[in-house]
């Protein structure tokens, strides 16, 4: 690779080999401002991208490489480099488009596992991940329930953020997958102050500076002051008290009807959702395709699409391609900010 070259090199998990991920990979590839931002290396099985490039992207050549330091990152030509090599020479017998299998899930998790070591050696300086199925990575005998507990664990990371980006909109998470009565239950003034920290942290890392967070009320109303509901009164309200006491410009809660709108028209700059629908449904509502996901918390970034594996559609060339897109860009911006934010300090102030 050019010394001399800028633009951060993102490995890109193809997800799920029987969903919609290698179509919209490869579809975003084709876009000319991805090299313009970035120097993308898909992890991926050859012949699982092989039977999908006549769909999206045929004009594309496919070249095998051993390691980003083969790669020349020349737009038309797509670099992959194989993960878990295996014999795919009767791929539509075993991993049928649509169909939940234990092959696919192996083939997505060593996409997976693959990225985080070349991020962790720095020979990567980020990762975008693809869409995987829950059920296929259970098959496959691993023992994560998704994505962000995957990075979490095998960086060895103490916490991880989940920030979803719409636009202008930012929306962070309280919890994540856990059952909404389980999620109820988490709501508590410690676990809420710490992830404010958190939040405004990470913000910081990103490029915002002092900012304005808004917190996402439980019950209609924000609790009407007990009336319907006693979560506001007895456990949010005094962790926003004590996160303002800190520095940290947090305001409500505010009712969860209203806030996310206030948030896209540049109010907040970021706003903490209680639970994982009350987030989800708001940015996609707002724009299902140009939202994504970032983990933030770990020693480099990580980002996603926002949608699964979509079964019904996989190998029909009908996917939507533009949530990659923004997930790879997004990874362009935000790498070099965590990549700094995450080097020793000897490194930061220009060495000892």
């Amino acid at each position: 690779m050019d010394p001399r070259e800028t633009r951060p090199v993102l490995a890109i998990t193809a997800g799920d080999p029987a969903g919609i991920g290698p179509e919209i990979t490869l579809a975003a590839l084709g876009e000319p401002e991805v090299y313009r931002r970035c120097r993308p290396l898909v992890l991926a099985e050859p012949a699982v991208l092989e039977r999908v490039k006549p769909l999206v992207a045929k004009d594309l050549r496919l070249k095998v490489v051993a390691g980003p330091a083969e790669a020349r990152f020349k737009p038309g030509t797509v670099e992959v480099l194989p993960a878990h090599p295996v014999d795919t020479s009767d791929l539509e017998r075993h991993v049928p488009f649509g169909r939940v299998s234990r092959l696919a899930g192996e083939l997505a998790f060593a996409s997976i596992r693959r990225s985080i070591d070349l991020a962790l050696a720095g020979e990567v300086d980020g990762v975008v991940t693809g869409p995987i199925h829950k059920e296929a990575i259970k098959a496959a005998g691993v023992p994560f329930i998704g994505h962000t507990e995957m990075f979490q664990e095998l960086t060895g990371s103490r916490t991880s953020l989940t920030m979803f980006r719409t636009g202008r909109l930012k929306i962070f998470f309280l919890t994540r997958h856990v059952s909404l009565r389980v999620a109820c239950e988490m709501i508590r003034r410690d676990l809420l102050l710490e992830t404010l920290r958190e939040v405004r942290r990470n913000l910081e890392v990103l490029g915002v500076r002092d900012p304005e967070i808004g917190v996402a009320a439980l019950n209609p109303h924000a609790g009407e002051g007990g009336l319907l509901g006693e979560e506001e009164r007895q456990e949010m309200v005094p962790a926003i008290a004590a996160a303002q006491a800190e520095g940290i410009r947090a305001v409500g809660p505010v009712p969860a009807d209203s806030i996310f709108v206030f948030a896209a028209r540049g109010a907040y700059d970021a706003v903490l959702s209680l639970y994982h629908d009350q987030g989800h449904i708001a940015s996609k509502v707002l724009d299902f395709e140009r939202t994504i996901s970032v983990t933030l918390g770990l020693p480099f970034v990580r980002s996603s699409v926002d949608h699964g594996t979509a079964f019904d559609i996989a190998g029909k060339g009908q996917a939507q391609h533009r949530s990659m897109v923004e997930a790879i860009l997004a990874a362009a911006e935000y790498a070099p900010r965590i990549r700094a934010a995450n080097a020793p300090a000897a490194d930061r102030a220009g060495g000892a």
